[in-house]
């Protein structure tokens, strides 16, 4: 959700560069920022304009927030100071228990400035500090407070941070002279070097001559870098398109023809394991949230028709449905890899002695560190916050999948078949014009489409702003149909192996409504608001069917003017619960 950055450096740096390295995590969401440098601090509400940094310093915080408690205000903006601004911290997370925390801190005499749970943290190390060391301080810290967090403390005039973290994810990259601690390596990806992950309740001092982990009681750790590439800042930028939205539904081809090609060669390996674990496991479940929650319901629906027992859940809703035992295999999916209800999903799983393997985009995240196995997507980076390219890669990695027990399939055409689609972008945009001026979207399928109708809808909520529900066809009948009014738009996925759709369409229409096509059945197409498929019934229509899903709310999207990128309320990285 929110984005953290601080530097540690052993020369002067422009203050400017906390807030470029904060720009990189723009992507995870945010409605106010605000950096700290030893000096100044200074907060703003709205997005990042690197102008607002003055200076030059030799430590440094900077925070994207993304409201939780308290208003979208400067005063709850990050950073946070104590009373007398000895500390300063910022915070991803939430405190669950910050209102006793903050009740005690009153009595001891503390002013807050803010309505966060946050800014209790800067007042109660600025408290503890009167008695105690900052290395005996941080495990109290681990047993007092509860919730998720990842924080970072500066004291002033000491020239360095301490970063500690629970549930939340952190990363603290080396390179060129100087120590970047983050909320994901995306900040500073483009540096190459070296870098080591936080696990839970674990805590670093970051001095300019280096830095030093510790446990949750204080104990040293010898802790593991790794070396990893530059990645270039090129793969991250929008190029000459609109939006980052167009330009990764544009380069979908690209990465899927990746993707798949990854699966014969180089992951060859890891992909025949989860190929033997699917066919040892007694029961698949799937975890997953939003999107990937969709291209997991996918993936359950190839291995149901080959007879495996399959069930997709929401991540949030887990440990109230799956009943988990050892010949239990869990299947993640996450485009960020650090999604928190997916990561208790699989605490939860591995509590029960499940098995788990990981399909995701981002690599040394969480969830890869917590597989037994892990597959990468290789999407490449994502930015808008709505997901379309993983999206892709995610359905068709479990369809390639389903294909080594029996599915029949041909994926040797599917990136050609997506070029084909995006070559259809006019008369989409057309037609999503149309859908710009409406109300209310319903979009409907059956089987292979019925998890497309729940992704397009969901596409068409994000960005466009408009109220849309994707359903089962057959149970639009079934109270939703009372809905449909003269020109209520629905968007109906009619595939070759399903007439009953067709049905269910002329039913909307019968009532008034205004059907949108989307088929690879010749027999459904000729309206003017048809969006033609040219694909076999195998699997790849589910696949096809969603881009050009993702067109239509994008084209409806950009005639609203919405923020495509960043739309309101949404975070990219969903790390709280």
């Amino acid at each position: 959700m929110c984005g953290i950055v601080g530097i540690v450096s052993r020369e002067e740096f422009s203050s400017r560069l906390l807030l470029e390295r904060l720009k990189r995590l723009e992507y995870r969401g945010y409605d106010s920022f605000g950096y700290y440098d030893g000096r100044r601090l200074k907060k703003f509400v709205g997005g990042i304009h690197i102008g607002a940094a003055e200076g030059r310093t030799k430590v440094g915080l900077a925070h994207t927030r993304w409201a939780t408690h308290g208003g979208v205000t400067v005063p709850n903006a990050h950073p946070h100071p104590s009373c007398g601004g000895e500390v300063v911290i910022v915070h991803n997370g939430i405190i669950e228990n910050y209102e006793d925390i903050r009740k005690d801190l009153l009595r001891r005499g503390h002013r807050f400035r803010s309505q966060t749970d946050s800014e209790v943290i800067a007042h109660y190390f600025e408290e503890g500090l009167k008695t105690r060391s900052m290395t005996a301080l941080v495990p109290e810290f681990f047993r007092k407070f509860r919730g998720t967090f990842a924080v970072l403390i500066m004291l002033r005039g000491s020239g360095e941070i301490v970063a500690l973290k629970r549930d939340s994810p952190l990363v603290l990259g080396a390179a060129a002279g100087q120590t970047i601690v983050a909320s994901d390596m995306h900040a500073f990806s483009d540096l190459g070097g070296k870098l080591a992950f936080f696990e839970d309740d674990e805590f670093a001092v970051i001095r300019p001559d280096g830095f030093s982990f510790y446990d949750s009681r204080g104990r040293a750790l010898n802790k593991a870098m790794k070396s990893y590439a530059p990645v270039p800042v090129s793969a991250s930028t929008k190029k000459s398109f609109k939006h980052y939205m167009l330009k990764e539904i544009m380069e979908e081809p690209e990465v899927v023809e990746r993707m798949l090609r990854s699966l014969d060669t180089d992951q060859k390996p890891e992909f025949d394991r989860l190929v033997r674990m699917v066919r040892r496991a007694r029961k698949v479940f799937f975890a997953a949230c939003g999107t990937s929650y969709h291209a997991s319901l996918l993936g359950a629906y190839f291995l149901h028709r080959l007879g495996i027992e399959t069930q997709t859940l929401i991540a949030s809703e887990f440990r109230h449905y799956a009943n988990i035992h050892p010949d239990t295999l869990v299947i993640a999916l996450s485009q960020s890899g650090e999604t928190l209800d997916v990561i208790d999903a699989l605490k939860y799983t591995r509590e029960n002695g499940g098995r788990i393997a990981a399909v995701v985009n981002v690599p040394y995240s969480t969830i890869q560190r917590l597989s037994g196995l892990s597959l990468n997507i290789l999407a490449g980076p994502e930015v808008c916050v709505a997901s379309t390219k993983a999206f892709v890669n995610q359905a068709a990695l479990l369809l390639r999948l389903s294909r080594e027990f029996g599915f029949r399939v041909n994926l040797g055409n599917l990136a050609e078949r997506i070029r084909g689609l995006l070559r259809q972008k006019d008369a989409i945009r057309r037609i999503a014009g149309r859908l710009a001026a409406s109300r209310d979207v319903y979009v409907i399928g059956r089987g292979l489409t019925y998890p497309v109708a729940r992704e397009i809808s969901l596409k068409i909520k994000e960005i466009s702003y408009i109220h849309a529900e994707g359903m089962m066809g057959g149970e639009l009948k079934h109270g939703t149909i009372a809905l449909i009014e003269k020109g209520t738009p629905v968007i109906s996925l009619i595939n070759n192996s399903d007439p009953d759709i067709l049905s269910n369409t002329r039913e909307v229409e019968a009532r008034g409504g205004r059907p949108i096509i989307i088929t690879n059945n010749p027999a459904a197409a000729g309206g003017p608001e048809t969006i033609v498929i040219r694909t076999d019934n195998d699997g790849k229509f589910g696949i096809l069917a969603a881009v050009a899903g993702q067109l239509l709310a994008y084209y409806a999207a950009d005639k609203l003017g919405r923020p495509i990128d960043k739309p309101r309320n949404l975070a990219k990285s969903v790390t709280v619960k």
